[in-house]
C-alpha cells in the first residue's frame, strides 16, 4: 500500500473533517490510485501528449490546454474530446493555434484559452465539438520571456483575471567572481509582470498591462487560480528554488523544505503584495522573512504592513500546485461544497530516497465564512507504489489538470502519459 502510515493519517483526518468518508475499507482503483472511501476512478483516455489544464462543457465535451510543438514546430492548439454517457472519450481533435498549455476556462458561451502572449476565446455553438468560428483576441501584449504561465479565472461580475509570472527564480545582479549575488531593488522582474491583472471578459483587443487593473504584485509564478463563489479569486504561488545552493551558510536544506507554497486571496481594493523576490514565507515558523539576497539572515522579518500573509500554506516546499478547483457540484457529499481541490504535480530535482512532495490531489475544506481548514489527501498513488517513485525520473503518472463534469463528478489529467481519469462517488 502506498505510504500506508501517511495515507491512514490522512484518512483519520478525513474522518474528523469529512465524517461521511469513514466506515468503508480503502480500495485499489485503476493504475494503483488510492481514493477516500466511496470514491472511485475510471480511465477515460490515454496517450494524449502534452496535457495540462482541462475544462468540461455542459454537453460533456472536454477541452484541454496542451504543451508541445517547440521551436519551428506547429502549435498543438487546444485538444477536444467528446465523452459519452459512460465517460468514455471519442477520438481527440485539435484546433486553433494557442500554444504553451497554460490557462483554459469556459465562461458564458465561450471557451477561453491563453498562450504566453495573449488570451483568446472561441464561440461555442450547440452541437459543435470543435468550434467553427475563428477565435477572438481578448488580451494581447503579455511578456514572452521569463515564466510563461498565464493562468486565467473569472469572477461573478464579468471580469477576467490573468496571472503573469515574474522574470525568473530570483532577481539579482551579476556579481564579480567569487562574490554572492545581490538583489536588485527595485526588481525589474516585477515591472509590468509578476502579478495578477483584471480585464473585461468580453472586450476585444485589450492591451496588457494598460487596459487591465493590477490587483496583485510580488508573484514569482503560478499555475493554479480559481474563483470561490460569492467570495474572491484565490491563487497558489510557486516560490523560489535552490536557495540553499547559493546561501548554504544562511539557508539550510531544511529551510528549503520549509518554503511554503502560498494561497492568496484577492478581494479588496488594495493591491496584494505576495512578497517575491524580496521575501519568502517559512511554512513551519508561519513567518515571512527577508530573502538572503536582500540582506536576510534566516531570522529577520520585513517591515510590517507591506506584504500579505497567505490564507493557507502547504508547509513543505515544491509540491507544485498545478491546478485549483473550488467544488460546487452535487454528486459529492455536501461537506465538499465550497472547498478546494488542489492538484499537486510533484517536486522535481535529483532523485531522493524519500521522494519529493506532491504527486497527489488534496482537498482543503472551507468553513461557511471562508476560512480554509486542514488539508486531506483525496487521491494518492499517481507516481507509483514506493516513496522512490515520487521522483520525476521514476513517476508513472503526474497529476496536472482537474475539472468538474456537469453531473458533479470530476476529471483529473496526467501530464506524464496523457491519461485522464473520471472520479466519481457512489458511497460504497
Amino acid at each position: 500500500m502506498i505510504r500506508k502510515a501517511a495515507f491512514l493519517a490522512a484518512f483519520s483526518l478525513a474522518c474528523a473533517v469529512l465524517p461521511f468518508a469513514c466506515g468503508a475499507a480503502l480500495a485499489d482503483e485503476p493504475d494503483g490510485l488510492k481514493l477516500l472511501p466511496g470514491f472511485h476512478a475510471q480511465v477515460v483516455a490515454t496517450g494524449l501528449t502534452g496535457l495540462r489544464h482541462i475544462v468540461v462543457r455542459d454537453d460533456n465535451t472536454l477541452y484541454a490546454s496542451v504543451r508541445g510543438g517547440g521551436r519551428g514546430a506547429p502549435s498543438p492548439g487546444v485538444l477536444a474530446l467528446h465523452l459519452d454517457a459512460d465517460h468514455k472519450a471519442a477520438a481527440p481533435e485539435h484546433f486553433g493555434s494557442v500554444s504553451g498549455g497554460t490557462g483554459i476556462r469556459i465562461h458564458g458561451n465561450y471557451l477561453y484559452a491563453s498562450s504566453t502572449a495573449e488570451v483568446v476565446r472561441f464561440p461555442l455553438k450547440k452541437g459543435e465539438v470543435v468550434p467553427s468560428a475563428a477565435p477572438e483576441t481578448i488580451v494581447t501584449g503579455m511578456p514572452t520571456v521569463g515564466f510563461s504561465n498565464r493562468i486565467i479565472a473569472f469572477d461573478g461580475k464579468g471580469d477576467l483575471y490573468v496571472s503573469v509570472g515574474g522574470s525568473g527564480n530570483i532577481c539579482v545582479d551579476t556579481p564579480p567572481k567569487g562574490q554572492k549575488p545581490k538583489g536588485l531593488h527595485p526588481c525589474p522582474g516585477v515591472t509590468d509582470r509578476g502579478g495578477v491583472w483584471k480585464f473585461s471578459a468580453s472586450k476585444p483587443n485589450q492591451k496588457f498591462p494598460g487596459d487591465g487593473k493590477q490587483i496583485a504584485t510580488g508573484l514569482r509564478d503560478s499555475v493554479s487560480m480559481d474563483y470561490r463563489q460569492g467570495d474572491a479569486v484565490y491563487l497558489f504561488m510557486h516560490d523560489r528554488a535552490d536557495t540553499h545552493i547559493t546561501w548554504p551558510e544562511i539557508f539550510s536544506e531544511q529551510d528549503e523544505d520549509n518554503l511554503a507554497e502560498e494561497l492568496h486571496r484577492f478581494a479588496g481594493k488594495d493591491v496584494v503584495n505576495m512578497g517575491w523576490p524580496y521575501t519568502y514565507y517559512d511554512g513551519t515558523r508561519k513567518a515571512r522573512l527577508m530573502a538572503p539576497e536582500y540582506g536576510g539572515d534566516g531570522k529577520t522579518s520585513p517591515p510590517p504592513g507591506i506584504y500579505a500573509t497567505p490564507v493557507f500554506t502547504f508547509d513543505r516546499s515544491h509540491s507544485a500546485p498545478l491546478d485549483l478547483l473550488f467544488y460546487y457540484g452535487k454528486q459529492f457529499p455536501k461537506s465538499y461544497r465550497g472547498g478546494a481541490f488542489v492538484v499537486r504535480h510533484g517536486g522535481i530535482g535529483p532523485d531522493l530516497p524519500q521522494g519529493h512532495n506532491g504527486y497527489d490531489v488534496v482537498f482543503i475544506p472551507f468553513t461557511a465564512n471562508g476560512k480554509p481548514g486542514a488539508p486531506v489527501t483525496f487521491i494518492d498513488g499517481f507516481s507509483g507504489a514506493t516513496p522512490l517513485s515520487r521522483n520525476v525520473s521514476k513517476a508513472t503518472y503526474r497529476p496536472g489538470g482537474i475539472a468538474m463534469a456537469p453531473d458533479g463528478s470530476l476529471y483529473v489529467a496526467d501530464t506524464q502519459k496523457g491519461r485522464i481519469w473520471h472520479i466519481y462517488y457512489d458511497g460504497k
